[in-house]
């Protein structure tokens, strides 16, 4: 599902990284804990969470996540924005709630992240 197909589901906005709104993303991992997303996001995921700060961009780059949503009308500050700029990351916001969102991405057919094995 492209990036910006998830915007029009979500009624987001594009928050940066206009560039890549063609970009293929293939599930999606809703979570507010960090210790969560690092279990079950993958590679070319869309994360959805409340979390605001600038560790959600470390985290999500890390994994190699290509889209951030903020949920529940959240928004990051210019820092955060910035951030997601250098490492090539897309950020959108909307103000659906998490379990909502990640509902209307799920019905539309986007595939939820499974857990990772850590042990591996």
């Amino acid at each position: 599902m492209k990036v910006s197909r998830i915007k029009e589901i979500l009624n987001a906005e594009l928050l940066c990284g206009q560039e890549l709104r063609d970009f293929d993303i293939e599930s999606a991992c809703g979570a507010d804990l960090m210790s969560d997303v690092l279990a079950f996001a993958k590679e070319n995921c869309v994360l959805l969470t409340g979390q605001t700060n600038p560790q959600v961009i470390k985290t999500a780059e890390m994994l190699d996540v290509s889209c951030v949503v903020f949920v529940r009308g959240k928004l990051p500050n210019d820092n955060v924005c910035e951030l997601a700029n250098e490492v090539g990351m897309v950020l959108l916001h909307t103000d659906e709630t998490l379990y909502s969102a990640c509902g209307r991405l799920y019905k539309e057919g986007l595939k939820p992240c499974e857990r990772r094995d850590l042990d591996a």
